[in-house]
């Protein structure tokens, strides 16, 4: 399996980016292609040691790199030598099994969706973080790409989110819940009240296991195993998430370093602790799969170092060998809502 790697993308590119590829390469046995300039390549390559290319990493020259200040809507277009274009059209031209980048979240979304281009009746892609909960994980779908949303967009995301739980993370049956203010039914806006009619139409149907709505307290302990939200609503969530866990992480290191007794404590459950901070730490994840592209692509994040950008190539690997982007085309004519349908809600 070869995946190709924005070399230039992200706050610690190309130096990490490489550095990662390379621990990808020999760890998981993985044929690496990076994308971007050449020469900045080969001296991070050198600097780790590496006289030569080792087995299965290959380079491809890209002279651009899109900045964080570009816009995110057309610089894919008007930097066509920038290796995130160049490696996008790479895993269009098939060249790749999947793509890993660090670069710009918006120029990333906005050229997969038109240069990979997105599956074809699905109408928006969406973002889909595995996030820890109480007891396991969960599928967040939508967490950025879409702020705005139709009861269509939040019933294909719950489509999304279901099969890549069930094929990436390994959920039988997985549990959809759509985020809300409230589990009744009466709960919402419109949009959540005319969406929960579609979900329940597909449960019924048996081709979701929809749960109904959850509250963001419930759904962090660990409620469902796919989370349907809005981008907006998702982000909200995703963001709220991360600062609890880095606040509980504080108050704990105020706790066992309070005095003598407290820090003999902190000794004897150093340990746990490690696993703890592990399960929270978003470089143990790695990326984020946008869902609905026609082919595997993975955002890492922006600050990602080594460890990161090895376990976004890991995750990268998972996915293009998980079916779900066949599940999804078997199964999209029952994603559709007729316009008859949406025009009644």
């Amino acid at each position: 399996m070869k995946i190709i790697v924005d070399a230039m993308g992200g706050d610690n590119a190309p130096g990490a980016v490489v550095r990662g590829a390379l621990d990808a390469n020999k760890r998981f046995g993985l044929d690496i292609l990076l994308v971007g300039r050449a020469a900045e390549i080969l001296k991070c390559v050198e600097e780790c040691g590496e006289k030569n290319l080792p087995k299965g990493i290959e380079i491809r020259d890209a002279s651009e790199v899109v900045e964080i200040c570009d816009d995110p809507a057309t610089a894919f277009k008007t930097k066509k030598d920038s290796s995130l274009t160049v490696g996008l059209n790479l895993l269009k031209e098939g060249q790749g099994d999947a793509f890993v980048s660090a670069g710009s979240t918006g120029a990333l979304l906005a050229g997969a969706t038109l240069v990979v281009k997105r599956i074809r009746g699905l109408r928006r892609a969406a973002m889909g973080p595995v996030v820890p909960v109480y007891g396991g994980r969960a599928v967040l779908c939508d967490c950025g790409a879409n702020a705005e949303c139709t009861p269509e967009y939040l019933l294909q995301f719950a489509y999304l989110g279901s099969f890549y739980a069930r094929r990436v993370l390994g959920v039988e049956k997985p549990r959809v819940g759509m985020l809300n203010i409230g589990a009744e039914e009466t709960k919402g806006d419109t949009l959540r009240i005319e969406t929960h009619a579609l979900l329940k139409e597909a449960h019924d149907a048996g081709r979701i296991n929809y749960i109904g709505s959850i509250e963001a307290n419930d759904a962090a302990m660990g409620g469902a195993d796919v989370l349907v939200a809005d981008g907006f609503s998702g982000n909200v969530f995703l963001k709220t998430m991360e600062g609890a866990a880095k606040f509980a992480m504080k108050e704990l290191k105020k706790v066992f370093y309070a005095n003598t007794k407290t820090k003999i404590g902190a000794v004897l459950v150093k340990n746990e602790l490690a696993e703890m901070k592990k399960l929270l730490d978003p470089s143990e994840v790695g990326g984020t799969a946008f869902l609905g592209i026609s082919k595997p692509v993975i955002k890492a994040h922006g600050s990602s170092d080594e460890r990161a950008i090895a376990n976004a190539i890991l995750r990268a690997k998972e996915y293009a060998e998980s079916g779900f982007i066949a599940d999804i085309e078997a199964n999209i004519d029952a994603m559709k809502v007729s316009r008859a349908k949406e025009e009644k809600a």
